[in-house]
């Protein structure tokens, strides 16, 4: 195996989701919106469920592409397609690309302008969600579609939360509302309500190659994408982040320490900790999502309901994680399974 990437090597250039034209795996997914848009009856808001990195936002923007290029449900070529595809060089396509569509409005956090180092807010504010009832008010372009993207819905403030609801409440015709979530508990359960629901899974360790390849024009046979797409848990975001520096290398020290408890290796622990002041941005949320992971799936296994019962979780979340609260923005772990 290749050593890991250096953090001398140039970052990746990756593909926002507005620019991305593949979807890897989530074909039954985009199947049922395809399907609910020909038949003409199609829900006005959608909440694409799902773990982080694993291609939500994509099929968000796949699905607002094909609904402003296609703005006819009836129309021969709608009902032909097969996917949701749109050629890259349709006129929608690229303003989508470019974020110049006057038919799609994206609310998402922003940087932070009281800050020089590009840092994003760490909520949606109302400021960026107030713009939703003039956008629905206004004439629609082309054939009459707006389409509203969140990413991610659980990011919205109170206010931009109630802001948003106000639009669902009261949706204009041939309106669309797209809601990416990773945690559907952080989001209001009013706005939950008025949702047609759709759960996106973790991808194959295939697609996350071929999806990681395309996003950032890398070889599918790099053995260094094969071995991050293998420790991502079937996310696209996890397998770029972890092919960044050293954190590829962290994670798999993190991971075989893990495997082995309660048996501690005092010496490999020790090597570890003196290896992180050192590490990048990336390497940490790295390594504070391995710790966070495996609290989880630990509380899962000794079925601890609620998980804030968790000793593991509080301790965790009380002394340990504060450790890294300067340089990783995390959120607090939410279990949003069936116990």
């Amino acid at each position: 195996m290749k050593s890991p990437r250096k953090k001398s090597e140039p970052a990746l250039l990756i593909k926002p989701p507005r620019q991305t034209e593949c979807l890897f795996g989530h074909h039954e997914a985009e199947a049922t919106m395809l399907d609910a848009y020909r038949s003409g009856r199609i829900a006005h808001a959608w909440l694409m469920e799902g773990p982080q990195g694993i291609g939500k936002a994509t099929l968000a923007y796949r699905m607002a592409r094909f609904v402003l290029a296609h703005g006819e449900p009836s129309a021969p070529a709608v009902q032909r397609a097969q996917t949701l595809s749109v050629d890259p060089d349709h006129p929608v396509a690229r303003q989508v690309a470019a974020g110049a569509h006057g038919g799609l409005l994206t609310i998402e956090r922003v940087e932070n302008e009281k800050k020089k180092t590009g840092e994003l807010y760490t909520v949606i504010r109302v400021e960026e969600s107030r713009g939703v009832i003039p956008f629905f008010g206004a004439t629609a372009a082309g054939e009459g579609w707006r389409v509203c993207i969140v990413d991610t819905v659980d990011e919205l403030n109170a206010n931009a939360a109630n802001a948003l609801l106000k639009a669902l409440e009261e949706p204009p015709r041939r309106s669309l509302f797209l809601l990416v979530s990773n945690s559907p508990a952080r989001a209001l359960a009013t706005i939950r309500s008025r949702c047609r629901r759709i759960r996106l899974r973790p991808l194959s360790v295939p697609d996350v190659i071929a999806a990681a390849a395309a996003a950032a024009a890398l070889d599918v046979n790099d053995p260094q994408l094969r071995d991050a797409a293998a420790a991502a848990e079937g996310r696209v975001a996890q397998a770029l982040t972890l092919l960044g520096g050293g954190a590829l290398e962290l994670q798999q020290r993190v991971a075989a320490l893990l495997a082995r408890l309660p048996q501690v290796d005092g010496a490999e622990m020790h090597a570890l900790g003196d290896s992180l002041p050192s590490a990048d941005r990336a390497a940490l949320a790295v390594f504070v999502d391995g710790i966070e992971r495996w609290i989880v799936s630990s509380c899962v296994r000794t079925q601890t309901v609620p998980m804030k019962n968790c000793p593991i979780l509080h301790g965790w979340q009380r002394y340990g994680k504060r450790s890294f609260a300067p340089c990783v923005t995390s959120k607090p772990i939410i279990w949003t399974g069936s116990r």
